[in-house]
């Protein structure tokens, strides 16, 4: 299934959220509250052909320069703009006119709403960001929402990422993953494609091409089942799990383990709309004030990038071996076989 055919299914196929055969599309509820708040505020037009998987709205952006990767309509964007501010610019960039057109045509409103002049939309593809004029290290953070999946060339589309990232950026999003890999046979089915399950990636292949472009690790913030709503599409697929799951990734040089030097990390409390903890990843919540101890690599994703600001985290000292950093599941579950 080509570009053109995802155009077709998501500018043509697809009116509203009740057309989708899944139930990747999350519930508001799943935001944080400010983020409702705001999302109260965006025109029925832009949320009613929202198809994203989650809620991918990094913290701490304030000021910051952000890039949505296969933005639709503008749902992230929007919301972006409010936490970036009047110093901070959104790029929304999808290869879709229809969607588009309903994002663009909602800007002038989102301005009268909003007092902000932050935020554009251009037509391109996420496998050639610079041919949408995303210059090398400009960019402090990438957002996509449930997109990936539908890129043909997801190695092109993360090089892309990396290349545009600033040093210490991140890349923050949701997406579709599956427990293994899609039989080839599925992979062009057009139902299947456009509700985006056949070109879910397979967790562990996104490792692989994230430690190829020197990515050696990064953190899920969240994840929750995809249940398959229609009974054809259960019949052919159904023996694949799917998640929905939301992913962090900094532009560091980071250790392909977690290493034990001795470091603690506490949160100031100072993140914006974030007064009494802070969460990293599904195994890091930071509450202000209070110290935690943590690897090198959690370290550096606090000392090294923009949240430096938010956290008092302390050098590196003397090397212990590898540090216990996992899911809490994982750890229990780790535990339970010894």
């Amino acid at each position: 299934m080509g570009d053109s055919a995802i155009q077709q299914y998501y500018g043509e196929t697809l009116t509203s959220q009740r057309d989708l055969k899944t139930g990747a599309c999350c519930s508001p509820e799943a935001m944080p509250a400010h983020l409702q708040d705001w999302l109260r505020e965006i025109p029925r037009e832009v949320t009613d052909r929202f198809y994203g998987c989650g809620s991918p709205i990094p913290a701490a952006a304030t000021g910051a320069t952000v890039v949505d990767l296969g933005c639709g309509t503008g749902r992230d964007a929007f919301l972006a703009s409010r936490l970036v501010g009047p110093a901070g610019r959104v790029i929304g960039i999808d290869m879709t006119p229809q969607q588009l057109a309903v994002a663009e045509r909602n800007v002038a409103e989102h301005r009268r709403t909003t007092g902000l002049d932050n935020i554009e939309f251009r037509l391109g593809s996420i496998e050639d960001l610079a041919a949408s004029g995303i210059a090398s290290a400009s960019i402090d953070a990438v957002i996509s929402n449930c997109v990936l999946n539908l890129a043909g060339d997801k190695a092109r589309v993360l090089a892309e990422v990396f290349r545009a990232l600033k040093p210490g950026g991140e890349l923050y999003f949701s997406d579709v993953f599956a427990d293994r890999r899609i039989p080839d046979a599925l992979l062009q089915d057009p139902v299947l494609r456009g509700e985006c399950l056949s070109g879910a990636l397979y967790l562990e292949d996104f490792r692989r091409l994230l430690l190829d472009l020197g990515c050696a690790d990064f953190r899920i913030v969240s994840r929750s089942p995809v249940p398959l709503l229609d009974a054809g599409i259960e019949a052919v697929i159904g023996h694949v799990r799917f998640e929905s799951i939301t992913v962090r990734a900094f532009k560091l040089d980071l250790e392909d383990r977690c290493e034990d030097y001795g470091q603690v990390a506490t949160y100031r409390g100072t993140i914006p709309h974030h007064p009494h903890a802070f969460v990293l990843d599904d195994h890091h919540r930071f509450e202000r004030g209070r110290p935690m101890l943590v690897c090198g690599n959690t370290a550096d994703m606090l000392a090294r990038t923009r949240y430096a600001e938010h956290f008092t985290v302390t050098a590196r000292g003397a090397h212990f071996g590898l540090f216990d950093c996992a899911p809490a599941t994982t750890a229990a579950a780790s535990a339970a076989c010894c």
